[in-house]
């Protein structure tokens, strides 16, 4: 065999494989969004797989001491009120950390049009990653599945358009 056509079966087989890897890359399933239970500051208890299926879910890991969290609060909460009578639902997760006290009241004095639950044992922001960093924001689809995980403020525009896509999927 020939430089040439060694070079082209080569080139032939890369592209082949290259070809292969990003179908599989492609056809490989999204993460699952982890089962947790959960209390929001109202005293009802919920387990996500019920409460979530079938909606298009945000779930964000904040803290009242944190200065991004507290800035992208209200655009959280535009966006919520935007998508909510689409199938959109958001679940504000305060780390175990914050106290009790300063959550309830920030989620009251800014009427919070979501549920708002305090991670008392760590076990929700441990479920989903562990969560270290604050904000972390996970979006998940109607079939419960992990989309994104945004670490920091989300950029709204591009959080909106994919919040669209699934949505209308």
């Amino acid at each position: 065999m020939n430089a040439l056509k060694r070079r082209s079966l080569f080139l032939g087989v890369a592209a082949g494989a290259v070809g292969l890897g990003a179908w599989a890359w492609r056809s490989q399933a999204l993460p699952m969004a982890p089962a947790v239970e959960y209390t929001l500051l109202d005293g009802s208890r919920h387990l996500s797989a019920k409460a979530w299926a079938g909606k298009v879910m945000l779930v964000n890991f904040w803290a009242t001491s944190c200065t991004t969290c507290v800035k992208e609060m209200p655009a959280l909460v535009a966006t919520h009120q935007r998508y909510a009578a689409a199938g959109f639902s958001t679940l504000a997760v305060a780390m175990q950390y914050d106290p009790p006290d300063y959550v309830a009241q920030f989620a009251q004095t800014r009427k919070l049009p979501f549920g708002v639950a305090i991670d008392n044992t760590g076990s929700i922001a441990h479920a989903f990653g562990p969560v270290r960093m604050t904000p972390t924001t996970f979006l998940i689809d109607k079939k419960g599945q992990i989309v994104k995980q945004i670490l920091g403020e989300p950029n709204f525009d591009e959080l909106h358009a994919l919040i669209e896509r699934l949505l209308q999927a």
